[in-house]
C-alpha cells in the first residue's frame, strides 16, 4: 500500500494485524525506535500490542524468563526486534515441547508457530534503522512469486551444485527436504520470517559425519556416486567471501573463510582471523553443549548431538530482495539479490538441534539443481537468477 511507513507495512501488508489481536513485540533498549514505531502501528490497527524489553543477548544466552512468559501467553502475532538474538529458552532446551505429530522444539517460540501453529511471528535480529527504512518497503507480490518459482523448481530435486568464483565447489543432497520460503506474507498462524524479507532457503540432508581419512568422499566423487552417497549429507568446499555470522555478532569479511565438509559436516576452517573467530564460535558451542548436559540443561544424551551437529551444514539459501545488499549484517546480507548462503549449526527440519546457526554468504554463485530422473536446472548463473 502506497503511502505506508515500513511499521505500518508490517502491521498491515505483512502481518495483516486485526482489531484485537495480541501483539507481542520484544525488543531491547537499544532498538527503541523501530520497536515504538512497530507498537503504534499495530495501535493505529486497533490491535492490542504489548512491548517488552530485555537485555541484548548473544547466541549463547538464555531469553529472560519474563519474555519467555510472554511468548507462553500465546499472542496471535509475535515481533522481535533485537539487536542480536531473541534469546534461548532454558526450561524448553531441558524439557522439549511435543507437538501432535511427535517433534520436539527447544523454544516456545517455535514451539507456537511451527509445533502448534498458533501464532505468527516477524524477528528481525540486528535490524538498523538504515536497513528498516530500505529493504521493507518492497513489491511482495514480486517477491512472492519469485520465492513460489525457486520453490517449485526444488520439487524432485535430488542435490544441487554450488560453484563460485572464490571456490566454492559443493554438492549438497536434498532429496525428500521440503524448500522454505521469506516471502513477506506472515498473515496467517504458523506464517513466520525475516524482515527485511526475501530468500528461499532449504535444510541438507543431515549426513553421517566425517569418514575416516581412508574413506573421505569428495566433492567430485560425490556428484559421479550413487543416490546413497549423495545422501550422506553437503561434501565439497565452501569459501564464505561476502559476511559471516559470529557467536557475538555479524562482520563483513576482509578475508574469505574455507570451509571443508565432509558427509555433512564441517571438517576444516581456514583462513585469516575471521576465520579463528569463526572456529573459536563452533568450539564454544560444541564445549557448551557437553557443558549444558552435564548441568542437567540439556537432555540425557542431547550435549553429544548437540556438539556434533555445531559442525552441521544447516541450510542452503538463495537471497530475493533487490533492495538487499551486503553490509555486514546478515539480516540484510543473506537476502541479497547475487548471493546464496550456508549456514553451520541447528537446521529448519527440526532434525539436528544445535546451540549455534551461523550464516555465511557466498557471492556471485552459479546454483544447479540435478533432480532424481538425472536432468538439470541451472537457477542462479555467477550470480544472476535465471527467470
Amino acid at each position: 500500500m502506497k503511502g505506508m511507513t515500513p511499521a505500518q507495512t508490517i502491521v498491515f501488508d505483512v502481518c495483516k494485524i486485526k482489531k484485537g489481536e495480541r501483539v507481542l513485540i520484544v525488543a531491547n533498549p537499544e532498538m527503541n525506535l523501530i520497536a515504538q514505531d512497530i507498537f503504534e502501528a499495530a495501535i493505529h490497527a486497533n490491535a492490542e500490542p504489548v512491548l517488552i524489553y530485555q537485555r541484548a543477548k548473544t547466541s549463547f544466552d538464555n531469553a529472560a524468563p519474563e519474555v519467555i512468559a510472554a511468548i507462553a501467553s500465546n499472542p496471535d502475532a509475535c515481533i522481535s526486534v533485537s539487536s542480536i538474538k531473541l534469546g534461548k529458552d532454558e526450561q524448553a532446551a531441558a524439557h522439549p515441547y511435543v507437538a501432535e505429530d511427535g517433534a520436539q522444539f527447544d523454544h516456545v517460540f517455535d514451539y507456537l508457530l511451527a509445533g502448534k501453529k498458533s501464532m505468527r511471528a516477524v524477528w528481525m535480529p540486528g535490524i538498523t534503522q538504515d536497513m528498516y527504512e530500505r529493504t521493507v518497503q518492497i513489491d511482495y507480490a514480486q517477491l512472492a512469486a519469485r520465492c513460489a518459482r525457486i520453490e517449485k523448481l526444488y520439487e524432485g530435486v535430488a542435490s544441487v551444485h554450488v560453484t563460485s568464483p572464490a571456490g566454492t565447489d559443493v554438492v549438497v543432497p536434498v532429496k525428500g527436504r521440503k524448500a522454505m520460503s521469506d516471502n513477506g506474507d506472515f498473515s496467517k498462524p504458523g506464517l513466520g520470517g525475516n524482515m527485511p524479507a526475501g530468500e528461499v532457503f532449504i535444510s541438507p540432508v543431515v549426513g553421517s559425519g566425517p569418514p575416516v581419512p581412508s574413506g573421505a568422499q569428495t566433492c567430485k566423487s560425490l556428484e559421479n556416486g550413487n543416490d546413497a552417497e549423495l545422501q550422506n549429507g553437503t561434501s565439497g568446499v565452501i569459501v564464505f567471501d561476502g559476511s559471516m555470522t559470529f557467536g557475538d555478532g555479524d562482520a563483513l569479511l576482509k578475508t574469505p573463510i574455507t570451509v571443508k565438509i565432509e558427509n555433512g559436516f564441517v571438517t576444516d576452517v581456514s583462513g585469516g582471523e575471521e576465520a579463528a573467530r569463526l572456529k573459536k564460535t563452533i568450539t564454544d558451542a560444541e564445549v557448551k553443549a557437553l557443558a549444558l548436559e552435564k548441568e542437567g540443561k540439556l537432555p540425557k544424551g542431547m550435549g553429544a548431538a548437540y556438539k556434533k551437529n555445531a559442525r552441521n551444514i544447516g541450510e542452503l539459501g538463495i537471497g530475493l530482495n533487490p533492495a538487499a545488499a551486503i553490509t555486514g549484517n546478515m539480516l540484510e546480507d543473506e537476502k541479497a539479490f547475487r548471493t546464496c548462503h550456508f549456514a553451520i549449526g541447528e537446521n529448519y527440519d527440526n532434525d539436528a538441534p544445535a546451540l549455534i546457526h551461523l550464516d555465511g554468504v557466498v557471492k556471485n554463485p552459479t546454483i544447479v539443481f540435478t533432480y532424481e530422473d538425472g536432468s538439470e536446472c541451472v537457477v542462479l548463473d555467477d550470480g544472476v537468477l535465471q527467470e
